[in-house]
């Protein structure tokens, strides 16, 4: 099943009265009556338009940048992963994100806390229908609402990672203009997610809906967030027992659109076109500026480009093992500031193969597009960087038209589900708990079977042609089929190594192995910020950008940029109720 789009008017009318036989008294004219909600159908399809906001898009004519659960501005772009991108002129607030200098008018962060409460209050209403309807069978019920209370926490949970300080309502809050928002939100999300994990079927007939192994994952998550690693541990340990989820044969099979919904999936957020309210925007909106805009295969508008710092995190020794202290010393070759006429050879450097998969870059195939042209392709490189959006999001133009939008400005905008929780990520944080524990045996033993994978599939096709001219587009090079795109190698640690270099050289390779896995995925901001090292990451970042971009001069990153601003609309609406979060 594809979620699929339903008013939010449904909705509203549905929590504006009660099933209560008296309301049939009197049913004013034009205005359905909630009874109409109050059966299995009924509380299905209200549930269904909290799924339609599950992806973070949909929240308005432009589908709410801010609020893509993709995190790619707060969790991406913020840190060392990626760069906004684009061209500045654009999207000014996004820029100050990336800077670390959010103001509370922030539009994004407008976004992400609108998203968020639109959520809440849809979920809210579910279980306020769901309460007051009679007849359904008790297990149905629960069921019902095991996964209204995962959305539920769902939406606050990605609200806690961008503000942290946010507004807990619930089906039974009386006034939620009087609820502040000072007091710790993550005990209800764990309540939630607890409840959901208890009541949550093991399987799901339609896809798109949580099972109990979702809510384990998200709660163990949730955990991760403060280090209670005792909390997580049991959690993680229950998904990878139960046998239900494999890693998939090839590090991409978890970004192809013709591999969606797989064996390694534990949650998915399932992606659709042109069926919408606006015509062409999907559950994923929040990341439709996010696609090519140079030439031949532009579209809008060239947004979340990686950075220099994670490309050159994908190097790699003589032994195929990451370079932790040397990495960024240098920058590998990259053609910043080259026209795609000029000569460029590409770098020689042994790298990890998921470094092609990540991240577009000239000279290397980009899918089934052309071979990448470089500067004709990127919309500014002096903005964004020398590498095309994150790659990850994108998709074959075999799809083009079919599987992506097919009109309007934004035809990037596709059918490519978003992984949210994948076997890859349990198996990397029950790593970190392992490191933890100083079971530093079974840590490497969990990061090699992340490594081992990485390595079955590699871009194919080197390139020899060095000139990109317009004509060059899209094959019309000198290529080799039968060659690598690229040196790639990577190797497995080698038994014991963890051991034998001891807990932090341990706990610094499971995070490595985090960076590079789920890179340009939203992870990392918030991965530093709870690690306790993001001060001194980001600030190393900044001063090495320098090398790429100029922006970065005098950029400080502080602890007030740990959490966004709380939206100052929000408190002007409730004075005295809201409070601003620290040095805002």
């Amino acid at each position: 099943m594809r979620i699929k789009f339903i008013l939010a008017f449904f909705l509203m009318l549905a929590t504006l009265f009660s099933c209560s036989e008296s309301f049939f008294d009197k049913t004013p004219a034009g205005v359905l009556s909630e009874n109409i909600f109050c059966t299995e159908k009924g509380i299905d399809a209200l549930l269904t338009g909290a799924y339609a906001l599950v992806g973070g898009g949909d929240i308005g004519d432009q589908g709410g940048w801010g609020a893509s659960v993709t995190n790619w501005t707060f969790g991406s772009a913020a840190s060392d992963d990626a760069y906004i991108g684009s061209d500045r002129s654009s999207e000014t607030d996004a820029f100050d994100i990336e800077e670390w200098q959010m103001y509370p008018s922030n539009s994004f962060a407008g976004d992400k806390w609108m998203w968020y409460l639109m959520g809440v209050t849809r979920v809210n209403g579910v279980l306020r229908v769901l309460k007051a309807t009679e007849g359904l069978i008790p297990a149905r019920a629960v069921e019902f609402e095991a996964e209204a209370r995962f959305l539920r926490a769902w939406f606050n949970f990605e609200a806690w990672l961008v503000f942290k300080n946010i507004v807990i309502i619930t089906e039974e809050t009386d006034d939620p203009e009087k609820v502040p928002n000072t007091a710790d939100a993550m005990p209800a999300i764990i309540g939630d997610l607890t409840f959901a994990m208890i009541n949550l079927p093991e399987t799901q007939g339609e896809v798109g809906r949580p099972t109990r192994y979702a809510a384990m994952a998200l709660l163990a998550r949730a955990h991760l967030q403060t280090l209670n690693y005792a909390a997580a541990k049991p959690l993680l340990d229950n998904i990878i027992k139960s046998g239900k989820y494999q890693l998939m044969p090839n590090f991409h099979d978890n970004y192809d659109m013709d591999t969606q919904n797989n064996a390694e999936s534990i949650f998915e957020i399932q992606a659709s076109v042109d069926n919408s309210l606006y015509g062409t925007y999907n559950d994923l909106m929040g990341i439709g500026i996010n696609f090519p805009h140079g030439s031949d295969i532009g579209m809008c508008c060239g947004f979340h480009q990686p950075s220099q710092n994670l490309v050159n995190a994908f190097r790699v020794d003589a032994d195929g093992l990451p370079m932790f202290d040397t990495f960024n010393d240098n920058d590998l070759k990259n053609d910043q500031g080259i026209p795609s006429e000029a000569t460029f050879v590409p770098f020689t450097d042994e790298v990890d193969p998921r470094l092609d998969w990540t991240v577009s870059r000239r000279g290397i195939p980009y899918f089934d597009w052309g071979v990448n042209r470089g500067r004709h392709w990127i919309r500014n490189q002096e903005d964004g960087g020398p590498y095309l959006p994150a790659s990850k999001f994108f998709f074959e133009q075999k799809d083009r038209f079919i599987l992506s939008v097919s009109s309007g400005w934004m035809t990037g905008v596709n059918a490519n589900n978003f992984r949210a929780y994948r076997l890859g990520h349990v198996l990397l944080w029950r790593a970190e708990v392992a490191v933890d524990e100083n079971d530093l045996d079974y840590a490497e033993q969990l990061v090699n079977m992340i490594r081992a994978r990485a390595g079955n599939q590699v871009v194919m096709g080197r390139v020899t042609s060095y000139e990109l001219p317009p004509s060059a587009y899209p094959w019309n090079v000198e290529i080799d089929w039968d060659q690598p795109a690229a040196n790639y190698k990577i190797s497995e640690y080698p038994a014991g190594t963890f051991a034998a270099k001891g807990k932090a050289y341990a706990l610094r390779a499971v995070q490595w192995e985090l960076r590079l896995e789920f890179a340009t995925e939203g992870h990392r901001f918030f991965d530093l910020r709870r690690w306790g090292i993001i001060n001194e990451t980001l600030n190393a970042f900044a001063q090495g950008d320098l090398r790429i971009r100029s922006n970065m001069q005098g950029k400080v990153f502080t602890g007030k940029a740990k959490y966004a601003p709380i939206p100052q609309s929000q408190i002007d609406l409730q004075p005295g109720v809201l409070v601003q979060n620290p040095g805002y």
